[in-house]
């Protein structure tokens, strides 16, 4: 495969040395196109020398070759690491100055930027916006790692290491490569776009507090994990988690259930296969203070009203059948059996209610599932299948639920 790799401008450059040893080794063309600012921290020399080929950020050299055009057409896949704001905000306004920018508005593969800056810049309206701008066009934007920074701070920015870029970078190139494959060779969801939601939502009360639930995010990011594995684009939805989104993913952060159904309305739209495996806060506050609620001497504790959040599962549903959709839609169910009815009578009648096609079931409790590394559920059909179980790690259980989405798919929607 023939890779475009630039390099940007920053100190974490000097890893990106380890990336194109990684791409090298796994038998790929590797041409390496820094940035002038990139060459201030790392040398042509060591390009040179990793690469194996000769390396330039000029438009002017080897102009016989037309380089500026060429790289960009005839690259399989462009990888920039570290992509910095001042790359990303080039690149999403179509500037064309050097030969790296030159090169990405010729792309004609996948390109996936990796983001290393200070924090304030990474959450700088300016950053977000281009960010945002540059995956609405279909390119891939990392988000970058927390951990210590140049200085002696410490936030989101970093750099993600280089075995996390690599492999998010070959999960593009699979997919596509996928895409073309038979789906029976193993790709169940190959060519498909597959929306999962994941994690827990936060209902503020104030600037300090929230309404929140035990979710990590786990399983929703086995499901994306094994949705990847079976060829589809990955569109993930993630409010609070304990544990990073997978690389490779289409990411959207959320944090209530008012920007959950947002993010998820928006995504639907050209989604084949949405995944509601959120855990959504059903109530919400009914008023949010603007300042820290405080105890008060000789005062009662506030009393807090809630109200209803909107039920994004069915909504979902609604509209995908008002507008004459072919989506397959799933739901998680997490639920605890009491006076009225065990697990599976509540599960059942949740997705009576729903209407969703597909309705996963697991009981939940202290020291069960949240947070957990093993699970077991149960799925449930609205086609009248019988219900199927699954049970093992949180990896186990996500593959076979991605499994029975290829499945049904292929038995409800063959004509998709």
């Amino acid at each position: 495969m023939r890779i475009v790799l630039g390099v940007g401008g920053g100190i974490a450059a000097y890893k990106v040395a380890s990336l194109l040893r990684l791409f090298t080794e796994a038998g790929h063309k590797v041409t390496v196109i820094p940035t002038e600012a990139a060459t201030r921290f790392v040398g042509v020399a060591t390009w040179e020398a990793l690469s194996g080929n000769p390396v330039s950020n000029s438009v002017f050299d080897d102009v016989e070759k037309v380089n500026h055009v060429r790289l960009g057409h005839e690259a399989d896949l462009i990888v920039v690491a570290p992509a910095t704001a001042d790359l990303l905000a080039k690149a999403a306004s179509g500037q064309a100055g050097d030969l790296l920018t030159n090169t990405l508005l010729m792309a004609h593969g996948p390109v996936l930027f990796a983001p290393a800056m200070h924090t304030e810049m990474w959450q700088h309206a300016a950053t977000r916006a281009n960010v945002e701008t540059l995956r609405s066009r279909g390119v891939t934007v990392l988000e970058p790692a927390s951990g210590r920074l140049t200085g002696a701070d410490s936030g989101p920015g970093r750099l993600p290491e280089p075995e996390a870029i690599f492999a998010a970078a070959m999960a593009l190139t699979d997919g596509r490569d996928r895409a073309m494959a038979s789906p029976s060779a193993g790709q169940s969801l190959a060519g498909r776009t597959v929306t999962i939601s994941a994690g827990g939502t936060r209902e503020a009360l104030d600037p300090v507090r929230f309404l929140g639930n035990r979710s990590s995010g786990k399983q929703g990011a086995a499901l994306a994990e094994a949705a990847l594995a079976a060829g589809a684009t990955v569109k993930f939805l993630a409010a609070h988690m304990d544990v990073q989104p997978p690389a490779g993913v289409e990411l959207v952060r959320v944090e209530s259930a008012l920007e959950l159904r947002e993010a998820a309305l928006k995504a639907a739209v050209d989604s084949d296969v949405v995944i509601m495996a959120a855990a959504v806060a059903d109530f919400r506050p009914a008023e949010v203070s603007d300042t820290k609620i405080k105890k008060v001497d000789g005062e009662d504790a506030p009393v807090v009203r809630l109200i209803r959040n909107p039920d994004i599962l069915h909504e979902l549903v609604e509209r995908r059948n008002d507008e004459g959709g072919r989506q397959l839609i799933v739901g998680f169910a997490a639920e605890t059996g009491d006076a009225q009815g065990d697990v599976l009578e509540h599960a059942t009648a949740k997705l009576k209610r729903k209407g969703c096609d597909l309705l996963v079931v697991n009981q939940v409790g202290i020291g069960r599932v949240f947070g957990q590394d093993e699970n077991s559920v149960v799925i449930l059909s609205g086609h009248g299948a019988e219900p199927q179980s699954a049970a093992g790690s949180k990896a186990d259980v996500a593959s076979a639920v991605i499994d029975r989405v290829g499945a049904e798919l292929t038995r409800v929607f063959p004509a998709m």
